[in-house]
């Protein structure tokens, strides 16, 4: 330190200051504690039993509850479409029934000469109970009234009863649990022909797999009630995506041979 610091540090603490000036930090050292014997928090505790605490399984519907699974000989027992509809209203054989608002059962004449199978309920048809009241149906009241046959004279249905989440197609599962009710529709109704829209109803009303475009306005049978025409062609959905002169004069088209054959099966007469 020079002469100058040294002096500067003599005055400094000639008047005091220097004092006030806190030494550097020290820390100290902590007394030390006696071990203490530490038990683990998972240990157990004596006296305390052990509990376990799992989620609650979803109870899910009871297979022997003749209203969620109505059984095949219900069915049969059911002499109208309105006691078939009583049975199986409250369905819940597959994942669709739980989640639906509405159950769509179909509506019409109950003796038609024209039943139609769509694919399953959208969004208005499962507020409203009813199959196609969306705009694909407003489309098809009207494709229906152009060929004669007046939404009140026929029967119309889809494959699934309940709406498929997000409008998607049913699942091959799903449509094979609702069928029973189809076939049970359609030998209360005895429709002389069948119209299918769309290739779900073809493939699982009839086993006929291939696209609907390949296969629309191709006669196909029904093996129901000794053998039943179906004529398949797109669904108004469809119509309304591809809304193209071709697709519209197919649609009508297949309407057309319907008339056509039911005009035939009725004699000259008529």
């Amino acid at each position: 330190m020079t002469g100058t610091l040294h002096h500067w540090r003599d005055t400094l603490q000639d008047l005091g200051v220097m004092g006030l000036i806190p030494p550097p930090y020290q820390p100290e050292a902590l007394p030390e504690t006696p071990a203490v014997a530490k038990k683990s928090l998972a240990a157990p505790v004596p006296g305390l039993a052990k509990i376990n605490i799992a989620p609650a399984a979803a109870a899910g519907p009871d297979p022997s509850d003749p209203r969620a699974f109505p059984p095949a000989a219900a069915l049969a027992a059911a002499g109208t479409l309105a006691e078939l509809e009583a049975c199986i209203q409250d369905c819940l054989a597959c994942p669709l029934g739980a989640q639906r608002l509405r159950f769509v059962f179909g509506e019409g004449a109950a003796r038609a000469r024209v039943l139609l199978v769509g694919e399953g309920p959208g969004r208005d048809e499962d507020l409203q109970g009813r199959p196609f009241v969306g705009k694909a149906g407003e489309l098809l009241d009207r494709m229906l009234a152009a060929v004669g046959f007046p939404r009140e004279s026929v029967y119309i249905c889809n494959i699934v009863k309940c709406r498929p989440p997000d409008n998607r197609n049913p699942t091959p599962a799903e449509a094979q649990r609702c069928l029973p009710y189809l076939r049970r529709q359609v030998e209360l109704v005895r429709p002389e022909v069948i119209v299918t829209l769309g290739a779900v109803p073809l493939r699982e009303l009839l086993g006929v797999q291939g696209g609907i475009t390949r296969l629309r306005g191709q006669w196909q049978n029904l093996a129901m009630l000794g053998g039943i025409p179906v004529m398949p062609t797109f669904h108004p959905a469809y119509v309304l995506r591809q809304y193209t002169q071709e697709v519209r004069r197919a649609v009508w088209g297949d309407l057309q041979a319907v008339r056509d054959w039911l005009q035939k099966a009725s004699g000259p007469e008529n």
